[in-house]
């Protein structure tokens, strides 16, 4: 294929999540244990540490690496938190939740159902990025949204 049949946006999904870790390799450790992460590319730095590594938990894709100050990628953890979300869908919140659990993620809310239609819960890794985890329980118009909202 010429450059001129590529096209500069691929098929797909088009924003991924980049993420940063202390420990990359651990944090890939832990994505796998936790919510059943498929590491498809990791490429490592002359110094050991990961320079960029891709992951999958189903469809839903994320990029990671190591700290790397010098380029400003900083960690949850050297930043004392996070202002971003990761939101995944999955195919059964509450099993995903409860294996997170068990390998070392903290629960922030445990898995309910949400008037917009979802069954959802929040939680955060050992590495301090925060995690949305969601099942679609029923389709729900905006307009009956509005209507459970503001009911509550």
């Amino acid at each position: 294929m010429t450059k001129s049949q590529l096209h500069p946006v691929p098929e797909g999904q088009v924003c991924f999540p980049y993420l940063s870790a202390r420990g990359a390799a651990e944090a890939i450790d832990f994505y796998k244990r936790a919510f059943g992460a498929r590491e498809d590319v990791r490429i490592p730095m002359p110094d050991g540490r990961i320079g960029h590594a891709e992951l999958s938990i189903g469809r839903a894709r994320f990029f990671l690496s190591d700290e790397y100050p010098d380029l400003g990628a900083v960690g949850p953890e050297t930043l004392g938190g996070t202002s971003v979300s990761v939101m995944v869908y999955v195919e059964d919140v509450d099993a995903l939740v409860a294996r997170a659990a068990a390998a070392g993620a903290t629960i922030e809310r445990p898995p309910q159902d949400q008037p917009h239609g979802d069954r959802m819960a929040w939680l955060r890794d050992p590495y301090g990025h925060r995690w949305g985890l969601a099942s679609r329980i029923e389709d729900v118009s905006p307009e009956e949204m509005q209507k459970r909202l503001s009911a509550t």
